[in-house]
């Protein structure tokens, strides 16, 4: 299993940015995907972005093309989200989770974070 700790979250003015961070640690060696969702209250947990830590190819949501970057630093085991131009529709818990392959769903992945909170203000 796979042990995932978040942080970076906080309360952003809408248009501002904010930076979530991933450590990964534990069983690592089989997970190449590292990937975001986010849960609302009353939503469902939503695919934010994704990265291949062995390719650094990227993956994102429609919803936040353009706006938010996801990156990885190998050496520290740690993926990043970078996140610019917040809405206030971003708001939302987000967790870091890993999987050996890419997928959209959160069945998809089988190691997880605890979440941390994004609020941001209109």
């Amino acid at each position: 299993q796979v042990q995932l700790v978040e942080s970076g979250g906080g309360l952003v003015q809408a248009g501002g940015s904010l930076r979530l961070s991933c450590a990964a640690s534990g069983r690592t060696f089989n997970t190449n995907i590292m990937g975001w969702f986010r849960q609302a209250p009353g939503k469902e947990r939503e695919f934010v972005a994704a990265i291949s830590r062995n390719s650094g190819r990227t993956y994102y949501a429609d919803s936040v093309k353009g706006r938010f970057t996801i990156s990885r630093d190998n050496a520290k085991n740690t993926v990043y989200l970078q996140m610019d131009s917040l809405k206030p529709e971003d708001a939302a818990v987000y967790y870091c989770a890993a999987a050996a392959l890419l997928g959209p769903r959160p069945t998809d992945y089988d190691g997880w974070g605890q979440g941390t909170q994004v609020t941001v203000s209109s």
